[in-house]
C-alpha cells in the first residue's frame, strides 16, 4: 500500500511539474522584438528583503507587492534608454496595472527627488511610483549591474524573469507574456 501512495503521489508531482513547464514554455513562446530578452528561470528566486524608500522617504520592501505580479524595473535619471522605456512601462501599468499586476520602478544610487520629478515630467509619466534605492541595497542585493534592468516577480515575491536593457512594454508582446503570467497564476 505505502508503495501504490508513494507512486500516485510521484506521478501526481511529475504531471503538476509538466504542466507548469508546458505553460512556461508557452509563455516564454510569446515573447516577439526586443521582448526575446526577457529571460525565463528554470525555478522560482528568492528575492531581496532589502529596504528602499517611497516618494515620501518610508522604507519600503518588495513584500509590500506580495500577491500581485511585479514589473520592478531598475532606472536613474541619468540612463538614456530608461527615457525611452519609462513610458512603455506607464502605458502597461495603465493598460493592466491593478490587483493582479504592478509596474514598480525604482531609482538606484544618486537621484535626487527634483531631478526624478523633471525627469517623469520631461517623459509625461504620472502613474508610476518615484522609489528610490539611494545605497543602491535593493539593486546589489538583486545583482544589478547595469540599468535598465526590469524583473518580473510572482504572486509571492520570486524572480521568475529578468531582463537587462531597454524593452517596449507595451507591446502587444509584452502585454500577452504578462497577461498568461497573470492567468497561469491565478
Amino acid at each position: 500500500m505505502r508503495k501504490l501512495k508513494s507512486a500516485l503521489l510521484y506521478t501526481a508531482l511529475a504531471v503538476v511539474a509538466n504542466t507548469a513547464h508546458a505553460d512556461m514554455a508557452a509563455i516564454e513562446a510569446l515573447r516577439e522584438g526586443n521582448m526575446r530578452k526577457l529571460m525565463f528561470h528554470t525555478a522560482p528566486v528568492a528575492s531581496s528583503d532589502a529596504v528602499f524608500q517611497t516618494e515620501a522617504g518610508d522604507d519600503i520592501t518588495l513584500a509590500a507587492y506580495e500577491g500581485q505580479f511585479v514589473v520592478l524595473n531598475f532606472w536613474a535619471t541619468w540612463c538614456a534608454p530608461c527615457r525611452q522605456e519609462m513610458p512603455q512601462l506607464a502605458a502597461l501599468q495603465t493598460q493592466m496595472g491593478g490587483d493582479d499586476m504592478q509596474v514598480v520602478t525604482v531609482a538606484t544610487g544618486r537621484n535626487p527627488a527634483p531631478a526624478i520629478d523633471q525627469f517623469f515630467d520631461e517623459i509625461g509619466v504620472d502613474n508610476l511610483p518615484k522609489h528610490v534605492d539611494p545605497r543602491q541595497s535593493l539593486s546589489r542585493s538583486m545583482g544589478v549591474l547595469g540599468l535598465p534592468v526590469t524583473v518580473i516577480l510572482d504572486r509571492e515575491g520570486n524572480e521568475i524573469a529578468r531582463m537587462q536593457g531597454e524593452a517596449d512594454w507595451s507591446s502587444e508582446s509584452a502585454v500577452a507574456v504578462i497577461q498568461a503570467l497573470i492567468d497561469a497564476g491565478s
